[in-house]
């Protein structure tokens, strides 16, 4: 099984840019956000109001919840069909917690090729997610918890892409620029990773 990461970055492109991924080159879209979201919402979920707490705070869900949810995801996944054993995990490792936890429940059951990392300025950040909050519906897109997951970002994750970056493992795309110009620097990048 493969795995790339596209980490929480300062601004992901979106739903249009994953669905190409996934449409051009096979990889199953994994986001940790929407399968913590999803949790959240699941009737008589034990786990339900502790992460409506900790998105709504901004912080981090604990690394045990998340990866349950990401490792039963893939396994019903490749339950489904042998061949879809190729993962893009979107937002996750958010934390060095979250990465030894990755590390130590998929270690030899998964590779991480290299972390997709959407680079941009956090006021545009900020911008794109509070006009998708006009019609998301996400109790986290309002400006004070955009700017708590921007001081959690630069505490806690962007530690992180610095580790994946010294281990040559980083592909950095400007999210700045339009849908179709970042899906061009994408499609450079795995056409070259194979």
């Amino acid at each position: 099984m493969a795995a790339g990461a596209l980490p929480p970055g300062q601004a992901r492109p979106g739903r249009a840019i994953q669905s190409r991924i996934v449409e051009k080159y096979g990889y199953t879209h994994l986001s940790a956000g929407d399968l913590l979201r999803d949790e959240r919402k699941r009737p008589g979920s034990q786990y339900g109001e502790l992460i409506e707490n900790y998105i709504k705070e901004g912080e981090i869900v604990p690394v045990e919840i998340t990866i349950s949810l990401l490792k039963r995801a893939m396994d019903q996944t490749m339950a489904a069909n042998s061949q879809k054993n190729k993962f893009l995990i979107d937002g996750f490792p958010r934390n060095e917690d979250n990465l030894q936890g990755w590390n130590k429940t998929m270690d030899g059951k998964a590779d991480v090729s290299f972390v997709l990392f959407f680079d941009c300025d956090n006021e545009i950040c900020i911008g794109r997610c509070l006009e998708r909050g006009k019609s998301s519906g996400r109790s986290d897109d309002n400006r004070e918890s955009l700017e708590k997951r921007i001081h959690t970002y630069l505490q806690s994750t962007r530690p992180i892409i610095d580790l994946y970056e010294r281990m040559g493992k980083v592909r950095k795309v400007d999210a700045s620029k339009s849908v179709d110009e970042v899906f061009e620097k994408v499609v450079q990048i795995f056409d070259k990773e194979g």
